[in-house]
């Protein structure tokens, strides 16, 4: 007589289950992260092998958004900030990875389009790789070239949760063990210098930063020169010369700076011409009402901005 667990133990799977198909893991969500107990990524093989599936996904991103305005508007429309500009980089930090390199990011894959799911992936998988350089403490020309590349990154898609403690790491860890070339420590330095005085709006800070690393850069001078004389004409103007990482970096501090200026006209004209407004605030009528919050009337081809008393 058959026991019950021998006959169901001798079994053969049925055919359908059989012809099943393994499961394909995507090799970038494949590895987990340090932090979280995975130890592969510690290998600095496994980390040499892992940076190189990310940028073949990087590029084959580039390569499906076709024209550059096509990329450019699949980068803006990739929205990874966690919210506040302001929070404390250190606050998410593990046991494993120091607070210096810690990272909020956070990506929900149903909030992603599906043009920008990509690129998503990449910043993820930038993530892991990272926690992996600081656990296994390499310092080498590969952890500075990843880094940079993450920054880069990071900066286009205006997410500082990741690119800020990035920059903290590569300056504070990594180059005093292991330099970046002399074009390489300006870049970053320059990052670091407009991030300060953009979006955390702190110009004494950043002109500590600059003097610290002995930073010279006459764009990022004469950008700290227009934000601290609130010059949104000149600032303006350097947005459109400097290069497009830096110009992100920028946009931080624009709306702001074209808010003191229309507060300049509301109180040094009584009116002015549309097209001279329009010039100087660099931006539509249109969009001024409805986006900048401007309340005057429009009269032609003319802005009353204040109507005398007794008139």
């Amino acid at each position: 007589m058959r026991g019950r667990g021998g006959a169901r133990g001798n079994r053969t799977p049925s055919a359908p289950w059989s012809r099943l198909k393994p499961v394909e893991l995507d090799p970038l969500e494949a590895m987990g992260l340090p932090s979280k107990g995975d130890s592969r990524l510690l290998d600095f093989k496994t980390q040499e092998r892992y940076y190189t599936k990310i940028v073949e996904r990087y590029m084959t991103f580039c390569s499906d958004a076709g024209e550059r305005d096509e990329l450019l508007r699949r980068f803006a429309s990739l929205n990874l900030s966690s919210g506040s500009n302001n929070e404390n980089p250190s606050t998410n930090s593990t046991n494993n990875t120091p607070p210096l390199d810690s990272n909020s990011i956070s990506i929900t894959p149903t909030t992603i389009p599906n043009n920008t799911r990509g690129l998503s992936e990449v910043l993820s998988a930038l993530r892991k790789l990272r926690e992996g350089i600081v656990a296994s403490k390499r310092v080498d020309d590969f952890a500075i070239q990843v880094y940079l590349f993450c920054i880069r990154l990071s900066v286009l898609v205006r997410h500082p949760e990741s690119y800020h403690p990035a920059i903290l790491h590569l300056l504070r860890r990594i180059q005093p063990l292991h330099s970046m070339t002399s074009v390489e420590m300006s870049e970053v330095v320059g990052y670091l210098v407009l991030d300060t005085a953009c979006r955390r709006n702190n110009l004494a800070e950043a002109f500590a930063a600059r003097h610290k690393y002995q930073l010279r850069d006459a764009k990022v001078d004469a950008v700290l020169d227009a934000l601290a004389h609130d010059n949104y004409m000149e600032f303006n103007r350097l947005k459109r010369r400097v290069d497009g990482h830096k110009a992100k970096l920028l946009e931080y501090a624009e709306e702001g700076m074209r808010k003191h200026l229309l507060k300049c006209f509301g109180r040094a004209y009584l009116s002015v011409d549309l097209n001279f407004l329009e010039g100087c605030a660099d931006s539509k009528w249109a969009k001024l009402t409805t986006e900048d919050g401007v309340g005057w009337e429009l009269d032609g081809g003319k802005v009353v901005i204040r109507k005398v008393k007794g008139r």
